[in-house]
């Protein structure tokens, strides 16, 4: 076969070939441009495959849902207890279903749509995830982490997915993803959800904290804590004092409904100032104690640039309370020069920005009045009342020692002597005094005793003197500079 001859020109085929290389190249190359334009290059046809998690919804909406709109619904982390309450109330009321997605770590990064319907991975039923959500300081909710649920609304049928955030590849918030034959019906259906939310809302009545997310994206996370119980006779503050600080908080609330039908605004602000340790986070615990069942988000250091998210809160779960302890670390005057003045506006901002009807109490508090921004007074509704929390005098002091040496083995009269001898200290002192003397005697395997507390005192009292020397070389002050906006302020 191969040997045949040319009948017209007696060379054989091989002769041929091997006579005309570009020949055969030439044909080689249209042979392999045919087969890219025949096998390579033609348009395949698109497989749509329904997976077996899209049968179901498909059975569920009774009809093709892959025209359909897929509706989000994005929210921070810290409401996914909430939706989750709510969802579970809705479906109770519907008859909904509960499924998982099986398809391990890939279904995570599908679009919802993708997991419905896909030629290459056959998503199905499979487990609920699940993830623990605390509710409060000591209690905790088993929320759906990513679940799939088939409701009702208004009669017609919904499909959600519902998935928590995933912080390590930068989806911060968690998310509800609605499929549902008439958008109109899931948009009211959101509507009713978010209502439901915030009726069930865990965070309602609770005092918690914001911070940072471990993973740095700076949307925030929420913190409960236990409500503190800290009676009246526990601060050592004049009578007038207390009486204005806790009208101010404790009895607009009590009377807000007579207040809004005449008129007048709930949102009010409160400045407690004064030196280090004279009290003022303990007249803020005092407040909290008076508010059961208020919800109170507290700030303090960084976690006051949160101040916005915290008024957010503060608006869907009044009435609130939100307190910025030291403020004056991101609130300087102006005039001093930069420095913090972007979180200053926003808490101006975050002041200004609820209205005057809503039962919400900012607390500040400082211990350098006057460096504060003038800014923060100039309007009601920001900073109404003022109220200096000082130094102890002498029969304050007194007082402070007897309270924090309770039940320790020392005599009225040693506590007496001592309080009297502790000139310009403050209820932190007395604390830590009581604290050393006690420990002193500890280390010595003995009971206290009246020579451990005038021991204990004078190496107190020799110690902050010294550091006292150390701050003051150079003659610094601490007085009020010229003008300052706070400088004289009892009650504004």
């Amino acid at each position: 076969m191969f040997g045949a001859r040319d009948e017209k020109t007696g060379s054989s085929g091989a002769d041929s070939a091997a006579g005309h290389p570009q020949a055969e190249v030439g044909a080689f190359e249209d042979l392999f441009r045919r087969f890219l334009d025949e096998v390579v290059n033609r348009p395949r046809a698109v497989v749509s495959k329904l997976t077996p998690i899209g049968e179901i919804v498909a059975g569920h909406l009774g009809r093709d849902f892959r025209e359909l709109p897929v509706i989000t619904e994005s929210m921070p982390p810290h409401f996914l207890a909430d939706a989750d309450l709510a969802l579970d109330a809705v479906s109770a009321e519907s008859d909904g279903r509960l499924l998982g997605v099986d398809g391990g770590q890939m279904r995570g990064h599908q679009a919802f749509v993708d997991l419905l319907v896909n030629p290459h991975q056959a998503f199905s039923p499979g487990p609920v995830d699940y993830v623990s959500t605390a509710t409060g300081p000591k209690t905790e909710r088993r929320s759906v982490a990513f679940g799939l649920r088939l409701l009702h609304h208004e009669g017609s049928p919904i499909v959600l997915l519902q998935r928590d955030g995933d912080p390590q590849h930068g989806q911060e918030n968690a998310r509800l993803e609605i499929i549902a034959i008439d958008p109109g019906v899931a948009d009211r259906f959101l509507v009713d959800l978010r209502r439901r939310m915030l009726e069930l809302s865990v965070l309602r009545g609770k005092v918690l904290t914001i911070g940072r997310s471990q993973f740095g994206h700076g949307t925030g996370m929420t913190t409960f804590v236990e409500r503190p119980e800290v009676t009246a006779d526990e601060l050592i503050l004049e009578s007038e004092t207390l009486e204005g600080i806790t009208r101010h908080v404790v009895g607009v609330a009590e009377h807000r409904d007579l207040l809004r039908r005449s008129g007048l605004h709930l949102k009010r602000g409160l400045l407690l100032y004064g030196p280090p340790g004279t009290g003022k986070t303990l007249t803020v615990r005092h407040l909290l104690s008076r508010t059961a069942g208020t919800t109170a988000i507290l700030l303090n250091g960084p976690s006051i640039g949160f101040i916005t998210m915290a008024a957010e809160i503060a608006r869907a779960m009044q009435p609130a309370i939100v307190v910025l302890e030291d403020v004056d670390l991101v609130a300087n005057d102006r005039s001093l020069g930069p420095g913090g003045n972007g979180v200053l506006f926003s808490i101006l901002d975050a002041l200004d920005g609820l209205e005057g009807d809503a039962d919400v109490t900012f607390i500040l508090t400082t211990n350098r009045v006057e460096v504060l921004e003038r800014a923060l007074a100039d309007r009601p509704g920001r900073i109404d009342h003022a109220a200096e929390i000082p130094l102890p005098d002498r029969e304050a002091r007194r007082r402070l020692f007897a309270l924090y040496a309770r039940g320790l083995p020392f005599s009225t009269e040693a506590i007496r002597t001592a309080a009297d001898a502790a000139e310009g200290t403050t209820g932190s002192f007395a604390k830590e005094l009581m604290r050393r003397a006690v420990l002193r005697a500890a280390v010595d395997s003995r009971p206290a005793s009246d020579d451990d507390l005038a021991t204990t005192l004078g190496d107190l009292v020799s110690a902050r003197e010294e550091l006292t020397r150390r701050l003051l070389v150079g003659g610094a002050s601490d007085a009020p500079r010229p003008g300052s906006s706070f400088g004289s302020v009892g009650s504004v």
